[in-house]
C-alpha cells in the first residue's frame, strides 16, 4: 500500500477524505510542516517512508533528478495540476487502486 504525504499546497481535507476510505495519508498541515522548503518537504516524506503528492511540478521534478543523481532514494513523487478537492480525491483513489508502493518508489507519477 502506498503511504502518502500531501505537501502544504494540497488542502488537508484531501487527507481526511482519503483516510476515511482506509488509505494511509497525512498532510503537511496536520504535522505543522507549513512554510518549509520543498527539499525539506521531500526529506520529511522520505523520513516517514511516504510518497509525496504535490501540485508543484517544477521544484519536485528538480528534486527527483537531484535524488537520482546523488544515488538517494525516495518513495515516489505524485504530481498533478491544481485540482478541485473532489477531483483530487477521485484521482488519488484511482491511483492507489492501480499502483503499488514498489511501482512509485524513486519515480515521478502524474495523476
Amino acid at each position: 500500500m502506498i503511504r502518502l504525504y500531501l505537501d502544504e499546497d494540497v488542502h488537508k481535507k484531501v487527507a481526511i477524505a482519503l483516510r476515511s476510505r482506509g488509505y494511509d495519508v497525512i498532510s503537511a498541515h496536520e504535522v505543522q510542516n507549513w512554510g518549509i522548503s520543498d527539499s525539506q518537504q521531500l526529506a520529511y516524506a522520505i523520513s516517514q517512508g511516504r510518497a509525496v503528492f504535490t501540485f508543484n511540478k517544477g521544484d519536485f521534478t528538480r528534486l527527483h533528478k537531484e535524488c537520482i543523481q546523488r544515488g538517494k532514494s525516495h518513495f515516489g513523487i505524485l504530481l498533478s495540476k491544481q485540482l478541485p478537492l473532489h477531483e483530487c480525491n477521485r484521482r488519488l483513489t484511482r491511483f492507489f487502486y492501480e499502483h503499488t508502493s514498489q511501482e512509485v518508489k524513486n519515480n515521478i507519477c502524474w495523476i
